[in-house]
């Protein structure tokens, strides 16, 4: 049987945070596949397309990661592509609340589906994409917070 997880994000833009998750998620689970999903409560500064793009060229030496967008409920998703474990990223406890919430919403709304909750590095605990975007657009130094690429593609959306 092959282990499979759902990675959910809005991924605007990936960050080391992330990456570090999908490196540990990568040697726990056969496939992982990243969801940029739509966040009606944040406006992104890029479009599905390009984050995906972005994704994928900075995911290219894990050949066990896919992307993947949607706009809908995440458990519906879920259920039409076969998964029943969702990856979920965590930096502090104040995050807990929030994703324990979440977690138990899609548990009821899908019965087989699971979240599983990862520690991000401690080095990571306190980056957001809207923080880095926020430096970023000031000119501030962001190339710990991203992979090089993305830096670039940042500085050049600001510029």
């Amino acid at each position: 049987m092959i282990r499979k997880a759902l990675y959910p994000g809005s991924f605007d833009p990936i960050t080391n945070g992330h990456m570090d998750i999908i490196q540990r998620a990568c040697t726990i689970f056969d496939e992982v596949t990243i969801v940029i999903f739509d966040n009606p409560s944040k406006e992104p500064l890029f479009s599905f397309l390009e984050r995906k793009e972005q994704i994928l060229k900075v995911l290219g030496a894990y050949p066990n990661v896919t992307v993947d967008s949607f706009k809908g409920l995440l458990v519906d998703y879920a259920r039409d592509h076969e998964f029943h474990t969702i990856i979920r990223g965590l930096r502090a406890v104040s995050d807990f609340d929030y994703e324990f919430q979440m977690a138990l919403t899609n548990r009821k709304l899908g019965k087989t589906i699971d979240t599983i909750f990862f520690m991000t590095d401690e080095k990571y605990s306190y980056l957001s994409s809207s923080l880095i975007k926020q430096v970023c657009k000031y000119g501030g130094d962001i190339s710990a917070f991203v992979p090089a690429y993305i830096e670039e593609a940042l500085r050049l959306r600001y510029e």
